[in-house]
């Protein structure tokens, strides 16, 4: 071998990857020697390969999969530090979601928040006729599928000659996330006869019984307003009469001055 060539165990050292990390990166065919003796199967490595491998390292220690390490090895050290710095900020975002969570739960094991459970009401909803729109959606798609979606409506029924400033109701049929896309109708009330048009449906909402909590504007928005639904969670798991029957949703406007309420149906 030449001077260029190193062994496996020098070149690990070098690069800090360790022989089993090696190995699996060859079998990958991320980081292949560029020579295997035949008789003794020692593994040398070229001391040009030393730039990848070190990237290689990094971007594991970063704790991406082989599959995206090879997606992000294959670009210009421009566009990789787009794409890693996309990450990140998707990575800050996950683990902002994290800490929401985990304090939610210290709020749940301290039984809620009384400020916000104070508020809490029970109201009786008449049943009413809707037209409404539904969408896979996740959490940053949300708003702008509300509004795109209450406008459309609203069109629909002015121009259909039916009242249009009926209330408004978000309701929430899946878990919606970041991670994940979940099932949510925007539906606003309407009388008189009607057609459905295009992906706006006409259905019955049934008359109910309800839980609700007028959304104070300090929690307004994602995640803040979380706080409002645990409240109401908590709320409703220190009652032994009353239990969730269905879908929470939002109610817009709200009511006592709020923007919007959030609301739980109860059996």
């Amino acid at each position: 071998m030449t001077d260029s060539y190193i062994l496996a165990g020098r070149f690990g050292a070098a690069t800090r990857l360790s022989p089993k990390a090696l190995r699996l990166y060859a079998e990958q065919g991320l980081l292949v020697p560029v020579h295997v003796d035949p008789q003794t199967g020692y593994r040398y490595y070229a001391s040009a390969q030393a730039p990848r491998a070190r990237l290689i390292s990094r971007l594991r220690q970063l704790g991406l999969p082989i599959a995206r390490v090879r997606q992000l090895l294959e670009l210009t050290p421009e566009a990789r530090v787009v794409e890693l710095q996309s990450w990140l900020s998707a990575q800050n975002d996950r683990l902002a979601d994290q800490a929401e969570l985990v304090r939610a739960l210290s709020r749940q094991a301290e039984g809620g928040e009384p400020a916000l459970m104070a508020t809490i009401g029970l109201r009786e909803v008449p049943a009413a006729k809707v037209v409404s729109r539904q969408r896979q959606i996740g959490v940053e798609g949300l708003d702008d599928f509300i509004a795109a979606a209450e406008a459309d409506i609203r069109t629909h029924l002015r121009t259909s000659g039916s009242a249009c400033d009926g209330l408004m109701s978000v309701h929430f049929h899946d878990l919606v996330s970041r991670d994940s896309k979940g099932l949510v109708e925007v539906a606003i009330a309407c009388a008189g006869k009607l057609e459905p048009a295009g992906d706006l449906l006409i259905r019955l909402q049934p008359a109910q019984r309800e839980i609700y909590l007028p959304v104070p504007k300090a929690y307004e928005n994602f995640p803040r307003v979380m706080h409002v639904y645990d409240a109401l969670e908590a709320w409703l798991d220190a009652q032994s009469e009353l239990s969730c029957a269905g879908s929470p949703c939002e109610t817009y406007p709200g009511t006592q001055g709020a923007r919007f309420d959030v609301a739980y149906p109860l059996i």
